[in-house]
C-alpha cells in the first residue's frame, strides 16, 4: 500500500511539475548556425554568410508584422563587439497560429565584427537573442551554443 501511495505521489509531481511547451511570453531555444565561418576579405554576396537558426514558441502566435497595426522584433547582441541591432519579423499571420512553434532564420551578415588585436586573426563570436511579441513581451535571452569564426587574414 505504501509503495503504491508512493508510485502515486510521484506521479502528480511528475505531472503538475511538467513545464508548459506554450506560454504567453514567447520562449526561443538555439538550433544552429551554419556555416560556422565568414572570411573579412570577401565581399558579402561572394561568400556564404552564417545563418542563425532558433525555435520559437508561443501561446498566442502573436509574431510577425501587420502592416499599419503590429510588429515584432527580434534582437540581437555580437557578445565579442557589443554591436546590437534589431530586425522586424517578416508577416507569418497566415502560420502563426495558438500554441505556435516554428523556426526563425537570421541572416548574421550585420553581426560580423572583430576584434582590436592585430591581423592575420581569427575572432571567436557568439551572439545574444531575444524576441518581443506584439504584446512587448521578451522571449528568454539565449546565447548562442555555437560560435561563428570570423577570419581577418
Amino acid at each position: 500500500m505504501r509503495y503504491i501511495l508512493l508510485i502515486a505521489i510521484t506521479g502528480i509531481l511528475f505531472i503538475a511539475c511538467k513545464k508548459d511547451k506554450y506560454t504567453t511570453v514567447p520562449q526561443i531555444e538555439f538550433k544552429s548556425i551554419k556555416p560556422n565561418a565568414a572570411y573579412s576579405n570577401v565581399p558579402v554576396n561572394q561568400q556564404q554568410i552564417p545563418v542563425m537558426t532558433i525555435t520559437v514558441t508561443d501561446a498566442e502566435g502573436d509574431l510577425g508584422f501587420k502592416s499599419q497595426k503590429d510588429t515584432s522584433y527580434i534582437v540581437v547582441k555580437n557578445l565579442l563587439t557589443g554591436k546590437i541591432d534589431s530586425l522586424i519579423l517578416p508577416d507569418i499571420q497566415t502560420s502563426a497560429v495558438k500554441n505556435f512553434k516554428g523556426d526563425i532564420s537570421v541572416n548574421l551578415a550585420n553581426f560580423l565584427g572583430a576584434s582590436n588585436r592585430p591581423r592575420p586573426k581569427t575572432d571567436t563570436l557568439y551572439f545574444e537573442v531575444y524576441l518581443k511579441d506584439f504584446a512587448k513581451n521578451k522571449s528568454n535571452i539565449i546565447r548562442t551554443a555555437a560560435p561563428v569564426y570570423y577570419i581577418t587574414p
